[in-house]
Parts: C-alpha cells; structure tokens; sequence
C-alpha cells in the first residue's frame, strides 16, 4: 500500500513539474531577459521591449565619437587692474616719487600689479571656419581667450558678441576644415530621451557623460540673480537632464544619440556647487538664432510681445473658467506693443506660436528668443472660451520693428553720449583729435570713474580718437579693460579713466 502511495505521488510531482515547463515556454518567454556574469559568460544587456527597437540596446558610442572632437576647452585670463589715478596722464603720487619700479619698497610686490585669474571652461565648433559658442559667464571680462582643441592644438580666440540675457557668447579662431557641429531641433526633443554632455569639467579634457532629458521649459531664475551685469530680460527655458555636469563643463555640449547638437550646457542646481543630479541646457534653437544675430549684427535681435505673462496652474485655470491648466496667462498688454497691435488682450491665454505649444512662462519666452524684430508670428489663443489667432510682428526693447544698431546700446551701456569737436576748438585747445562727453547717466563710466561732463576723450588704449564714430567703433571692437585718456578744456594736464566692457 505505501509503495502503491509513493507511486501516485512521484507521478504527481512529475506531471507539475512538465505542467510548470509548458507553461514557462508557452506564457512567459517573451518576459524581459536580465543576463547575468559567471565565469564563462560574456557581458550582455538587459532588453525592454520598445516601440522603435525591440533587440538592440541604446549605443552611445557614435554619439560620443561623433560629438567629442567638437568640445573644446576654453581658458579666459582676466587680468585685475588697478584702480585708474587722475593726475599727470593718471599716475599716482606714490609712483612719481619711488619711480616705476617701486616693488622693492614693499617686499617685491607692486601694490599696483595682481595676479591674473584665469577662468575654464567649454565651447562648441559651429562652423568648419573657426566660430564657436560657449557661455558668457566663461568669458566675460577676459582679457585673453585660449581656445584648445581635442587634438591639443590651441588658438587664440577673438570675441565677436556677447548676450548675457540668454548666458552665450561667441568666438573666433583663425582656423579652417575645423570638425562642426551639427543641430537637431530642439523643440522636438521630449522628456525621456537619452543625451550625452560633452565637456572639460575639472580640466578632465574630452568627458562624456549619459542621462536622459528630465524636464523642458525650467526657469531656475539663475540668469537675474547672478550680478549687476544681467539684465531683467533674460531668457530661462533651460534643457534640465541629469547627465552629470560639473565646473567647466558649462559653454559644452549637450547632444542627442546621433551627436546632434540639442542644446549648450549652462548651469547645474547644487547645494555643494559640484553635481548633484540636475543639470540645466540652453535649448539649440535659441543658440542658433544668437549666433547668427552675433554674426551679422554684433548683438542679439531680440523680438518682444509687450505682454506680461504668467503660466496656468489649476487653481488659475478655474477663476478663469478654463476646462484645464494650458498655455499662457495674459496679465497685461503694453500699449502701443506688437500684442497691442496684432489684438491680444489682457486675460487671453496663449496656447501655440507658430503652431508650436506652449504650456508655461518660459516655453513662450523659448519661442519668442528664435525671432527677430519685424519678424511675424501667429498666435493662437483663447478668448472666453473660443479659440482665436493674431497675427503679431514683434518689436525690439525700443518699440520699434527695426533691427537695433549696437551703437545705441554701447552708449547705453557706458550711460555716455559724445560729440565731435569744431576744427577751431581743436585749435584752441592744441589737439588733434578727440571727442566730447555732452550727457552722463548711469552707466559704466559714471558707476567706476568720476569722469565728468565736458571731458574730451583724445585716446582709447593710445589709439587717437578722431571722431564719434572712431569713437564708437574702437569701443565695439574692444573687450576687458578700456583705458580712456583726455583733457578737461582749461586745466594743463591729462587725465586717464579705467573701465571694463
């Protein structure tokens, strides 16, 4: 009986054990497939099936490959100059009685001579003959740009622009046949994908790093807060990944899977100040557009709405009587703007630009920085309930739909307007060439020089001034320190005044 029980029993065991195989082999071999390592085994991937790929795992090596000789490391030396004397062509008291060489007096330093700082970072090759973007921040105040290359070669680099409003600058080397990025849309990148930052983080040449796009659109608010020097029109629609990036990666390259350029790295949000998960990218879109603003114009054609915005957050989107948080939240139109103009009112709400959606503050921002004053764009937004499109041409920050020459802006920026003088007041006043100070507001010169009203600026950097536009040509063509020299009429000696642009 009990050998007839074991029996029954083992046939038991054994049909649940055939019945447990047919079932693996036919409901469960498509489950996704971890390998593991022994001894014998080779590495292998884990697969999830996907919509585009069912077999391959995602392969960075192209991207890499592609994306790396377009990196370069940025070094900027910004040379700490003392404050400008007035007196006899500007020199201190103490340096007419020790002389010159007056180091010996206070243990072989001279108090009026500092230590250069250099600042590094990163940049990208945008064209084969030698322009690359990075960001201001890398740049700014440098007296001295070194540009070197994967392959080690190094250039001396020349600033061709700046745009503190969206944190990019633009160089350029004398070179040609330079390996270029190429750039992919970035409006159509989405959260979730997989990209590469490409940099020189730690002076470590040539690191690449992997992490998928996290976010779009974040306003992080770092543009206003760092300095004087930003204005209250700068423009946060950053790439958030979590690609690790750290000090000197920022001016690299955020690329996609195919080396495509989608966005420039900028900023990283930390505690420590070194990586801690988040990483922030100007979009490629808008760094398409400066560039060829930069090019062209020498600043940045900025298109302006003349609205003040805010994104819809639920608790909005029920006052306002709207099915759902979306778009854009008009709060105010400037009268006389291009949203005045093209018809949009106070509590519309923005959904699309040129047909693109927008669904916060910073996505309309993102969308407006890619076009030009004068240019035309559609706006489609809501009203009551009822969809509605404008057509709106934007304006630049003066109102206008002109394009903005960049000699009104110097002027501003140095709070300055000039004159030229007569051929009889040079002669008066025994020069042969100079302009004179007629207006000073706040600006440069009045914020780091007691300069005043009337003086004549006979010389910038010991190259004579002729006239205004002399005048306003060297200061374009200048970066770091200006040196001005001059006369006040009536007083014997001349006078030097020391700033930076």
């Amino acid at each position: 009986m009990k050998t007839k029980q074991l029996f029954i029993t083992a046939l038991f065991s054994f049909a649940s054990a055939m019945a447990a195989v047919v079932v693996y082999n036919h409901f469960l071999q498509d489950t996704p497939q971890v390998a593991t390592l022994d001894n014998q085994a080779k590495a292998s991937f884990a697969y999830l099936p996907s919509p585009k790929n069912t077999s391959q795992p995602i392969d960075f090596r192209y991207a890499a490959a592609a994306a790396t000789p377009f990196v370069v490391h940025v070094k900027s030396t910004i040379k700490v100059e003392p404050v400008a004397f007035r007196g006899g062509r500007g020199r201190d008291p103490l340096q007419d009685f020790f002389g010159d060489d007056f180091s010996q007096f206070f243990h072989g330093q001279n108090p009026y001579r500092s230590q250069p700082q250099v600042a590094t970072g990163s940049g990208v090759i945008v064209s084969e003959d030698g322009y690359i973007v990075t960001n201001n921040h890398v740049i700014n105040n440098a007296n001295d740009i070194e540009v070197v290359l994967s392959n080690n070669k190094s250039y001396k680099a020349k600033l061709i622009g700046q745009d503190a409003d969206v944190d990019l600058a633009l160089l350029k080397v004398e070179a040609k046949d330079l390996p270029a990025a190429q750039f992919a849309n970035s409006d159509s990148l989405l959260v979730g994908e997989w990209v590469l930052a490409v940099g020189n983080p730690f002076n470590l040449a040539s690191t690449v790093t992997a992490g998928i796009v996290s976010a779009k659109g974040r306003n992080l608010n770092l543009l206003n807060e760092n300095g004087a020097q930003q204005s209250n029109t700068a423009i946060e629609s950053f790439i958030q990944t979590d690609a690790a990036v750290n000090p000197g990666n920022s001016g690299g390259a955020l690329v996609n899977v195919n080396g495509e350029l989608v966005g420039i790295n900028t900023a990283i949000a930390s505690p420590t100040g070194t990586y801690a998960g988040y990483s922030f990218a100007v979009p490629v879109n808008i760094v398409n557009k400066v560039i060829l603003d930069l090019k062209q114009f020498g600043i940045t054609q900025r298109g302006f709405l003349g609205v003040s915005i805010r994104s819809v957050d639920d608790e909005l989107a029920k006052k306002e009587g709207l099915d759902k948080p979306q778009g854009v939240y008009v709060d105010a139109v400037n009268a006389g703007s291009a949203g005045e103009e093209g018809g949009l009112k106070k509590e519309d709400v923005i959904t699309k630009i040129n047909g693109v959606n927008v669904n916060s503050a910073p996505e309309l921002q993102e969308q407006i920085a890619q076009y030009r004053p004068g240019d035309k764009i559609s706006v489609e937004y809501l009203r009551s309930g009822k969809v509605g499109v404008a057509s709106v041409q934007l304006k630049n920050k003066y109102n206008t739909t002109a394009k903005v020459d960049d000699s009104k802006d110097i002027l501003n920026e140095l709070g300055v307007q000039v004159e030229n003088l007569s051929a009889k007041e040079k002669s008066t006043l025994g020069l042969q060439s100079g302009v004179r100070v007629t207006e000073l507001k706040d600006g440069k010169l009045a914020q780091f020089t007691d300069i005043k009203k009337g003086f004549i600026i006979t010389q910038i950097d010991d190259q004579p001034v002729n006239d205004t536009n002399d005048f306003l040509n060297m200061i374009k063509s200048k970066s770091g320190k200006i040196l001005l020299e001059g006369v006040y009429p009536n007083k014997p000696m001349s006078y030097l005044y020391a700033f930076r642009k």
